[in-house]
């Protein structure tokens, strides 16, 4: 410890950071608590002031409705305007408005702008006439709507505006060397005839000096402390000035206040957070300083394990994808360098979904730690086995790069991943597939081998999956050519390019019609017939299948109107049954199309109920709610489980193609048939086979009690028009008999 080593002296030497961030952070909140304490002031301050200004406004206003409401009595007209008589005008206008709202002058004005009375304060008695006419200058040439003639500033609280010109308008002024409100009313014929306003008529002034008694009032109303008028520019320390003032004219008056001080109750409330918050980070960095030297040698003993952790899979254990990105780098510069060729693995397991959905994440997350280890123990040593997320997996070895090597070696790992797993008491079967890039000095980023890989990956899963695909640039062109034909797919739905062809459901003898099913059918403007098994998993994968179901349910429905007494079925995708508003577009698509609902057949597969067994069981009551029926397609190629059978309203069963192929020659497909026939009649189901091409299949399948056929043998698909001429034979030696196949006109 006396020679410390560099990573332990950089840490001794980040303590310094360290107390340099706590003391900034100290400053940072020292002055956050002053800055707020400031704007708490400014804001306090700048509210005191509107509310000053609000309250001076507030008086004079008050001064003209009190003046107003006088003025607007038939008798103050009376007695001004149409017999002036100033005894009246004394004892009720100046006495009663001096005594009652104390106004300190209350003045009578002509016409001509001159004083025909006025009634004073004793103490205000001595001022003359004509020193009170001088000052009146201002409110009345705001009243009569001139412009303002004497240079007096002035401070318009209500202005005599275009509408109430003439009427009434109040100031607040300079009023004989005290600031004053002045506010005057004009006296009009309060009948209906006298509305206009008649800006030459007399007019009632009233003046309210703003002395000490009515700031007094002012402060108390507007919670402001020592409000005081300044006659001299002494103001007291920390007190705020306002100036009433009309543009840049000399102020009127200015006045000044003590404001309140939030800011200090901020400091004040805050202070006692502040020493507790210094005293913590005093306390923190100390802590720290003991903790690394403390630490040190533990820290430095885990950097393995951390990396380890950063490098590795949690679960599995395996190197995780950034240390395979890593290692992949590595050989591609290897390689570049006239290394010998490494190959890259992509491995996906099939249906690994299923297994989390049915089983659960904790028996999933067994299979990957069993997948991982097998893996370990199949590849050589050398090589770099990582997962990559999921149920992902990938492969860096240096076997031999020739296609027969690295096909060896990818079935040596499939067949290591599907033997079955036994995991809690179940045992589970799953397959891999495997897509194979080669590294070699063609190519020199890791993205280019990983997507060369996924395209090989991909390729692996439509060839069938459990299979391993060699990268080649053949690739590229069918990935470009399943883009292509998603686009053509794409049109084709908007532009109505698809159709519907119908393959009859005959009952067991093959006699008479019962049912047919809808298949949908593609001609592309140029390459033709595509077939569906072409173009429908594209539709799945892009999501099209949606609106090319939706398509294929209408058209069967409006083309099955005329085809009473036979059931029409109709395929539905996983992704389609899945949607939320499925049974709302069936129940649309029955009513618009004003099909019977009971003939309806909806055929769907044991992979649309795998994790969606709630919702699935929802659905399927509110579509039987409609009158549908429905049928569980391809039965014993799943999962094959009697919940299924148990818990969903299903009315009919179909045995896959494949069984019915194998009848003949399997004896196990025989079995399974009449197990799978026997069990849907004991579940009072309707058992139909489907792929029917031979005589001998027809009558084994009779034999065994099946309800109804379809395949080649009965009819193939064909249009709508096919079926309608189909039932409409009107002779029994017309229709077909057991044996015979439907001419190609009849079968479509």
């Amino acid at each position: 410890m006396n020679n410390p080593s560099g990573w332990a002296r950089a840490r001794q030497n980040g303590l310094l950071p360290i107390g340099i961030i706590v003391a900034v952070a100290i400053l940072c909140v020292v002055a956050t608590i002053l800055g707020s304490a400031k704007r708490a002031d400014d804001v306090a301050a700048e509210h005191e002031r509107a509310l000053l200004i609000q309250a001076f406004s507030d008086r004079a206003r008050r001064v003209l409705d009190e003046i107003d409401i006088v003025a607007r009595s038939p008798a103050v007209y009376r007695n001004i305007s149409i017999a002036f008589d100033p005894a009246w005008i004394q004892a009720h206008i100046g006495d009663r408005l001096r005594s009652t709202v104390d106004h300190n002058f209350v003045i009578v004005a002509d016409s001509n702008d001159g004083i025909l009375h006025m009634s004073t304060d004793r103490d205000l008695a001595h001022y003359t006439t004509s020193a009170i006419f001088a000052q009146l200058t201002p409110i009345l040439d705001e009243l009569r709507g001139r412009p303002l003639q004497s240079k007096q500033p002035v401070w318009p609280v209500v202005p005599a505006t275009d509408g109430n010109r003439g009427r009434r308008a109040a100031l607040i002024q300079d009023f004989l060397g005290t600031p004053a409100v002045v506010a005057a009313v004009a006296v009009m014929d309060p009948s209906p005839a006298g509305e206009t306003p008649n800006t030459k008529g007399h007019a009632l002034i009233a003046i309210r000096i703003l002395d000490e008694e009515e700031l007094a009032e002012i402060a108390e109303h507007a919670n402001l402390s020592h409000l005081r008028r300044l006659r001299i520019d002494q103001v007291g320390p920390g007190e705020h000035v306002l100036e009433l003032r009309q543009g840049n004219l000399v102020p009127i008056a200015r006045f000044a206040w003590t404001p309140r001080r939030p800011g200090a109750e901020i400091i004040s409330s805050t202070l006692p957070y502040v020493i507790v918050a210094l005293a913590g980070f005093c306390l923190l960095a100390a802590l720290i300083m003991r903790f690394l030297r403390t630490a040190q040698d533990t820290v430095t003993a885990s950097e393995d394990r951390l990396r380890h952790l950063a490098m590795h899979d949690p679960l599995s254990g395996l190197p995780n994808r950034i240390y395979f990105g890593e290692r992949l780098e590595h050989m591609i510069a290897e390689v570049a360098k006239g290394g010998s060729p490494r190959a890259l693995f992509y491995i996906d397991l099939d249906h690994f979904k299923d297994v989390n959905d049915t089983l659960g994440h904790p028996v999933g997350d067994e299979l990957i730690c069993s997948v991982a280890t097998r893996l370990r123990d199949t590849v050589r040593d050398g090589a770099v086995v990582a997962r990559l997320g999921g149920d992902e997996f990938a492969l860096l070895t240096t076997v031999a790069t020739d296609s027969k090597t690295m096909h060896a070696q990818a079935n040596r790992i499939i067949n290591g991943l599907c033997a079955p797993y036994a995991i809690n008491g179940q045992n589970i079967v799953i397959g891999a597939s495997i897509g194979i890039a080669l590294i070699d000095g063609r190519v020199s980023a890791s993205a280019d081998i990983l997507r060369h890989a996924d395209i090989a990956l991909y390729r692996a899963k439509n060839e069938g999956r459990n299979r391993a695909s060699i990268y080649d640039e053949v690739m590229e062109d069918a990935l470009a050519s399943r883009k292509s034909l998603e686009a053509d797919l794409r049109i084709a739905i908007e532009t109505g390019q698809i159709s519907v062809a119908y393959q009859p459901v005959v009952n067991s003898s093959g006699e008479k019609l019962v049912g047919v099913e809808a298949l949908c059918r593609w001609r592309h403007p140029e390459r033709g017939d595509i077939p569906p098994a072409e173009f429908i998993p594209v539709a799945e994968n892009s999501g099209l299948i949606v609106p090319l179901g939706e398509f294929v349910l209408r058209r069967a429905c409006l083309d099955g109107k005329a085809w009473p007494g036979i059931t029409v079925a109709v395929n539905v995708s996983p992704m389609q049954f899945r949607r939320s508003d499925f049974v709302e577009v069936v129940e649309r698509t029955i009513r618009e199309t004003g099909f019977d609902a009971t003939r309806l057949e909806l055929e769907v597969t044991e992979s649309t109920l795998i994790g969606n067994l709630d919702s699935a069981e929802l659905a399927m009551f509110r579509l039987k709610g409609l009158g549908a029926r429905l049928a569980l397609d391809d039965f014993g190629t799943g999962y094959s489980s009697l919940l299924y059978l148990r818990r969903f309203p299903f009315d009919k069963l179909k045995i896959d193609r494949g069984f019915v192929h194998s009848v003949e020659e399997a004896a196990d497909a025989a079995a399974i048939v009449h197990a799978v026939i026997g069990l849907g009649r004991g579940l009072g189901m309707r058992v139909t086979a489907e792929g029917v091409e031979t005589a001998e299949q027809h009558l084994f399948l009779r034999a065994a009690g099946v309800h109804s056929l379809q395949g080649y043998y009965f009819g193939r698909p064909g249009p709508a028009s096919v079926i309608t001429t189909r039932l409409g034979l009107a002779f029994p030696e017309q229709r077909p008999r057991p044996g015979d196949r439907p001419s190609l006109a009849m079968a479509g």
